[in-house]
């Protein structure tokens, strides 16, 4: 499980690389309320792929669309899981995967290119395959190598029907970052029947948040405000598409919904389960570092903005005391991955009250655990939350191998990117599979087995630290 490897930046450029990926740039399409035609004798549980048309909301990028044209022979990875030491939930699930990119939000003032991951029929027993064409948020550096991602999903396959309909899970990206690069995690999400739906956040990374001194990342305030706005948006969308004579009509279960994500999508993910912000404990938190702290980054980009960040809100004036929650009550389960939660501090985290599990790495140079994951976890009044810890793990584990993504080698921060200073990819990937899919499929599907999986006699691997309130 050990991998020899160093951190070879400081905090510093972490921070400020943390995240610099990818955003899909499929040609953007809307899902529209009809299907395509459906094949010759179709089986008696398909549903045809939702019809997708060009959307005239948001400019089309000039690169290719996904496609299911085969990576390389030397390119293309194996799935996660496969191996026969798998913990449970890492091996692939019952269900073939879909794949299709569509609008969200189409014709609103905020459209947003997005993802859809499904669990899809498979008749002829194709090898799940994908490339994902993605383009930068990130203009502090450049690459002339095509920016692809290699999956294992079935491009507009038809989807599934037999076992329908399934819960929602809503995956929140990384700042700057892009649903493509932690397609594995959610193409495997899919495989156990459920459909993922993940927005593209608007939000980007230039050469100037780098020039001042301490640096400021300057859409970062109008990202904490957007990014739970996009997530209403997408659960809008997904009314939308399960609604009578939706592409997906009565197929989305919208009574179990969870929202996922990493690092930004992992805070998205807290704000969606209701916590609610307490900037002066925030700005206390901030006027107490030193001023080498690498924390004073998230404190230069947003302490001086809060009346801004009040009025991106709808907050007339700047709210005295906890702000009113950006949540949505549809939410019903989150799982919050490397996520800072500094923003909330202890009182606004105690209005979580939904089934929480949060997951970081001890390591964590770029979200102090002190910051993120460990006082979400302490102070949520969830009667069900759990705390999985990868110790010594960095940031970026939750991401997807570099084998799949063969631009990264030219990343200023690739070493970041590929070689956590602990952990293996493979089984760290495993892992983190295991524990978020039972916890999906428990507080989801009501799996019993899976909550069995997720108690604490039942956790017991190395290099994991496990608290929880499941009984």
């Amino acid at each position: 499980m050990v991998q020899t490897g160093v951190r070879t930046v400081g905090p510093w450029l972490l921070l400020a690389l943390l995240l610099s990926a990818c955003q899909p740039s499929q040609a953007p399409v809307a899902v529209q309320a009809t299907s395509i035609p459906a094949p010759t004798a179709p089986p008696a549980t398909s549903v045809p792929a939702p019809t997708v048309a060009p959307a005239t909301a948001v400019p089309a990028p000039t690169v290719a669309p996904a496609t299911a044209v085969p990576a390389p022979a030397e390119a293309q990875t194996t799935p996660q899981g496969m191996r026969p030491d798998a913990p449970t939930y890492a091996v692939h699930g019952p269900f073939a995967v879909g794949y299709k990119p569509l609008v969200i939000g189409a014709g609103s003032k905020r459209p947003l290119q997005g993802s859809l991951w499904y669990p899809a029929l498979n008749p002829s027993g194709r090898k799940e395959e994908i490339t994902y064409t993605v383009t930068q948020k990130d203009s502090t550096w450049s690459t002339d190598l095509p920016k692809i991602v290699y999956g294992h999903a079935l491009l507009n396959a038809d989807v599934d029907a037999a076992k329908g309909p399934y819960p929602l899970v809503v995956w929140s990206p990384g700042f700057v970052a892009s649903a493509a690069w932690n397609s594995n995690l959610l193409e495997h999400y899919a495989s156990y029947g459920f459909i993922i739906l993940s927005p593209e956040h608007i939000e980007g990374l230039y050469p100037s948040d780098f020039a001042s001194t301490p640096m400021v990342i300057s859409d970062f305030w109008k990202s904490s405000i957007d990014r739970p706005l996009d997530i209403k948006q997408t659960l809008d969308d997904a009314e939308k598409l399960t609604a009578p004579g939706g592409a997906l009509a009565g197929l989305i279960d919208m009574k179990h919904v969870a929202v996922v994500g990493h690092s930004s999508g992992g805070y998205t993910a807290l704000a969606m389960a209701g916590a609610q912000y307490d900037l002066a404990a925030f700005n206390a938190r901030c006027a107490q570092l030193p001023k080498d702290d690498p924390n004073t980054l998230f404190c230069a980009s947003l302490v001086p903005k809060e009346a801004e960040m009040a009025a991106r809100a709808g907050l007339h004036p700047i709210p005295q005391g906890l702000w009113p929650s950006l949540g949505d009550p549809r939410v019903t389960a989150v799982i919050p991955m490397s996520s800072h939660s500094y923003l909330f501090d202890k009182a606004g985290l105690a209005k979580i009250t939904i089934p929480m599990m949060a997951m970081q790495g001890s390591g964590d140079s770029a979200v102090s655990p002190a910051w993120g994951g460990k006082p979400a976890y302490d102070n949520a009044s969830s009667a069900q939350k759990a705390l999985v810890t990868f110790v010594g793990g960095e940031h970026l584990i939750f991401g997807t191998p570099c084998a799949n993504e063969p631009w990264i080698v030219a990343h200023p921060a690739y070493g970041f990117f590929c070689f956590d200073p602990v952990w293996d990819k493979t089984r760290v990937l495993d892992l983190i599979d295991h524990f978020s899919t039972a916890f999906l499929l428990d507080t989801l599907k009501g799996d019993k087995a899976a909550h069995a999986a997720l108690l604490p006699d039942a956790v017991t691997f190395p290099g994991i630290e496990y608290t929880t309130t499941m009984k």
